[in-house]
């Protein structure tokens, strides 16, 4: 896919004119020039005016539930000595505002202590303040791969957009937008870790690979401790989903496989000894709370 073609028809088509203003959040000497203070916001103009901070509010929907507190302080404070360099997109809401896009700003202006922001006031559907939110956040990549594939799947959900319509929309390729919804697949202790970032896209989408959940955590705790990169990752991922022909199979002999046999008659479970007769390891699979409790009596007669 064409990115600038997708970005293109995303935001041309969304933001208009406001394409002037860079996405990009940059640094610069002065402040926006803004209309008149005390001037009302006209809905749909493309011109910057001034709203009391007091009477905008956060969108609940905003794909973005991160925000770095350092990073804020140290926005509040350029905006101290500049003011803020890019409107905020609001949209009219009864007598207040909800931000469409630049929460960021908003909190570090709360932060700074502003009383007043520059806004630009628009009129969009719910659809498109999803998608605005979305391809505002990918571009300045301030979303989390798990916050990314939640607003993905969301836009699906809601509004009843293919895959291929989506990517078109935020100008990514179909892929990398099904890449991104798997990521959701994952076991919610993978998945709070990629939120905290101790764990990189990278990883996690080696991970979905891996059949087993256990495994999944198993080898994500692994990948942590011994700050394994992805290739690391891959490699060991490889190893184990492809065992050559030296691997414990082959090894193992009669007795541990009627060992093996025992163990999954006795247990009424699967159970997996990946080793030979010197060392290895016994998995146990269990599929649910009570699954496990029932394996744990046994253990313990």
């Amino acid at each position: 896919m064409n990115m600038k073609r997708g970005l293109g028809r995303g935001l041309g088509s969304l933001f208009g004119e406001y394409e002037k203003y860079d996405i990009e959040e940059k640094k610069a000497d002065s402040p926006v020039e803004t209309n008149k203070q005390d001037a009302e916001p006209i809905e749909g103009a493309e011109t910057v005016v001034e709203v009391d901070i007091g009477l905008i509010d956060r969108n609940e929907n905003q794909p973005r539930k991160n925000f770095d507190e350092k990073a804020l302080k140290e926005l509040a404070q350029s905006i101290k000595v500049h003011g803020i360099i890019q409107p905020l997109i609001v949209q009219k809401n009864g007598s207040r505002y909800q931000i469409i896009a630049g929460e960021r700003r908003f909190r570090a202006a709360r932060m700074a202590g502003l009383k007043k922001v520059p806004v630009i006031v628009k009129n969009y559907t719910a659809e498109q303040i999803s998608e605005v939110s979305i391809i505002e956040n990918l571009q300045r990549e301030d979303l989390n791969p798990i916050e990314a594939a939640r607003a993905i799947s969301n836009l699906i959900k809601n509004y009843g957009l293919t895959q291929d319509v989506v990517a078109d929309k935020i100008g990514k390729s179909r892929p990398a937008v099904t890449n991104t919804l798997r990521l959701l697949t994952l076991p919610e202790e993978i998945i709070a870790l990629i939120e905290q970032g101790k764990l990189s896209a990278g990883h996690a989408r080696t991970l979905i690979t891996i059949e087993s959940k256990e495994q999944q955590i198993e080898l994500a705790n692994m990948v942590i401790a011994k700050k394994m990169s992805v290739r690391d990752l891959e490699l060991l991922v490889r190893k184990l989903s492809k065992p050559g022909k030296s691997t414990k199979k082959e090894q193992q002999s009669l007795e541990l496989k009627d060992f093996a046999n025992n163990l999954n008659r006795i247990f009424a479970t699967k159970v997996s000894i990946i080793g030979n007769d010197k060392k290895g390891r016994i998995y146990i699979d269990y599929y649910s709370p009570e699954d496990l409790d029932r394996i744990y009596s046994i253990i313990n007669k």
